[in-house]
């Protein structure tokens, strides 16, 4: 067990929906923020960032901008955001930019990169962040913050093995809730993950399917009881992974989403933008640790298949 610095830097991987916006609440409280940017580096440079937000809109005219790890100042606590098609970069990104008393927090969906991080930073400073947000970028530096916004933070422990809540923990807790974002802790991290893999599984995917929206999905009753169906599976899964997730939390989601404001998923924004879709890291990871504790989830695989599929034919490329 360790504690943070008292004063910490934050660095900011991936400045898009979700790092844009966590990121931009963490300096308008006052933190020092340094962003990393890629097609929007030049346009942030100069004019800042813009979040457009259900929570109040603002503007930051100047921002710590960089377009590459090795010009960034050491950081104590590095926020990846990147989107979990580009995690072949992090072994890269993360070192130069990490400080030696420093953690790292994936703001990613998905299962089965935080053991790949541990793998060059030492498992007690990597922790995963869920985040529970709807949230797009609409424009270069512009975020467009339309419902929600929590973030859920847990530590990372070998083999996913709970780890409680450590006292790193609650330091960024601290710093989140002054930037008024609403945070909560949990002891289990692969527990949390596979609770948001219920919704994540079924919404994202056939959101690309049936190319519609939360609000087009919830409210056609046949894509509801479909988008139930893999929900009941991939409570399955977590139970093979001795993850038990009551039956009670599908229909908090349902009903979260029926009241959710219409929301086209990352996914589906991925889809239309023909870029690569994160289905390693929401899919076939968490079957392979569903087949690894001896089940297979035959719904998921078939909707993992089929976008696969349309992956492939989206970006033209050959099977």
């Amino acid at each position: 067990m360790f504690l943070l610095p008292e004063t910490r830097r934050y660095a900011v991987l991936g400045t898009g929906a979700l790092g844009g916006f966590y990121g931009a609440k963490l300096q308008q409280a006052g933190f020092e923020v340094h962003f990393l940017l890629h097609s929007d580096y030049e346009h942030v440079r100069q004019q800042g960032l813009r979040v457009q937000s259900c929570w109040g809109d603002f503007h930051l005219p100047q921002v710590n901008a960089y377009a590459a790890v090795e010009e960034m100042p050491p950081c104590e606590v590095v926020m990846v955001a990147l989107k979990g098609t580009q995690n072949a970069l992090l072994p890269r990104l993360i070192p130069p930019v990490l400080a030696k008393d420093g953690v790292v927090v994936l703001l990613q969906n998905g299962l089965g990169v935080e053991p790949e991080i541990a793998e060059y930073v030492s498992p007690e400073r990597v922790m995963g962040g869920l985040c529970f947000i709807s949230s797009n970028k609409v424009g270069p530096g512009h975020i467009h913050h339309l419902d929600y916004g929590s973030i859920l933070l847990a530590q990372y422990g070998p083999d996913y093995a709970a780890q409680g809540i450590p006292p790193q923990l609650e330091q960024l807790q601290a710093d989140f809730q002054r930037a008024g974002i609403p945070t909560s802790l949990s002891p289990d991290l692969m527990m949390a993950r596979w609770q948001k893999l219920v919704w994540n599984i079924p919404f994202n995917g056939l959101s690309v399917v049936f190319n519609a929206d939360t609000q087009q999905m919830i409210r056609d009753p046949e894509t509801c009881t479909l988008a139930k169906t893999l929900m009941r599976e991939v409570v399955e899964g977590a139970a093979a992974c001795q993850r038990l997730i009551p039956d009670s939390l599908i229909e908090q989601m349902l009903d979260n989403t029926q009241k959710m404001a219409p929301y086209r998923t990352s996914m589906k924004i991925d889809y239309e933008r023909k870029r690569p879709l994160e289905l390693q890291v929401i899919f076939a990871n968490p079957l392979r640790y569903a087949q690894q504790a001896g089940i297979h989830l035959p719904r998921i695989e078939m909707l993992y298949q089929q976008l696969q599929v349309l992956d492939r034919l989206n970006r033209g490329i050959p099977g």
